[in-house]
């Protein structure tokens, strides 16, 4: 069974285009402990949106698992992971924050509760409707 993710980057650092332009890339930076957990649960195949903080707070494309975790080349502590994704379809709309809060289907989601992680899973309805939201 396939997990589901959300990734949360900041558009100005690596955006969603950067990604599409670069096909694959290492998804590293992230340092909370929660969200290394999820990065450590993710396995090859595993579907991820891609979602822009900051000013725009919204999902905006798909990715896809390439790489399973394995330690962050820059941590000479070891205790970082990260992965690799590849690019997948933009949305045609992006599916802003604002309008997941209004949604009854997100109202016991980790994207919701725990705003602040940056590597969120998806349960298989909420990744469901957020690609509903954005076609």
């Amino acid at each position: 069974m396939a997990g589901y993710w959300l990734l949360k980057t900041e558009p100005h650092d690596y955006s969603f285009a950067d990604l599409l332009r670069d096909r694959e890339t290492p998804w590293d930076g992230v340092r909370n402990a929660g969200a290394q957990k999820n990065m450590r649960a993710m396995a090859v195949g595993d579907a991820c949106l891609i979602y822009h903080t900051g000013d725009e707070r919204a999902a905006v494309g798909q990715a896809v698992v390439t790489r399973a975790a394995y330690p962050d080349p820059t941590d000479a502590s070891g205790r970082w992971c990260l992965v690799d994704v590849r690019a997948g379809a933009a949305f045609a709309r992006p599916v802003p924050l604002v309008s997941l809060r209004g949604d009854a289907r997100f109202t016991a989601s980790t994207l919701l509760r725990q705003g602040r992680l940056s590597v969120v899973p998806l349960s298989e309805p909420e990744w469901t409707a957020l690609l509903a939201l954005g076609a």
